[in-house]
């Protein structure tokens, strides 16, 4: 499982002109599943998240959590995190799950990080052709595989 996490002072989805989610101060996550990927990569996955620290303190230092803040959360499905581009100038998504096994373990993902945050979790629609507005605050970007732990 491969997560792309945005420290953003808003953010939001669209489909069809209809903003589907919308959210102030929190992390935009862009969640990529492969056929691999178990409940530990979710579990550990969403507890690393939710207890991230790259908030500001008060003294301006990254030293707190999502948690921490209180800050909103958006899961947005990307099977193109899994693109390998060894060969050629087309992407594969080889290593990329199928729906019929990244739909429920999207599901899942969402389940729990609102259980480790105690709170909603918005998300985009799987599948759907989104567009995905954020405003990164920091900039802070932070890639995480669960394979590597890192």
């Amino acid at each position: 499982m491969k997560a792309v996490i945005q420290r953003v002072t808003e953010a939001s989805v669209t489909v069809n002109q209809k903003k589907v989610a919308n959210i102030g101060c929190g992390l935009l996550i862009l969640l990529g599943i492969e056929n691999e990927d178990t409940q530990e990569d979710i579990t550990w996955l969403s507890n690393k998240i939710a207890r991230l620290r790259i908030f500001n303190d008060e003294n301006g230092v990254m030293n707190t959590s999502l948690l921490d803040v209180d800050g909103e959360a958006i899961v947005v499905s990307q099977f193109t995190l899994h693109a390998s581009t060894k060969k050629g100038n087309r992407p594969s998504y080889i290593k990329a799950a199928k729906p019929d096994i990244s739909i429920p373990m999207y599901e899942e993902f969402v389940a729990q990080l609102e259980k480790d945050l105690n709170k909603k979790v918005q998300t985009g629609i799987f599948g759907a052709d989104m567009k995905v507005a954020l405003l990164n605050d920091g900039p802070v970007t932070i890639s995480i595989d669960t394979k590597n732990k890192e």
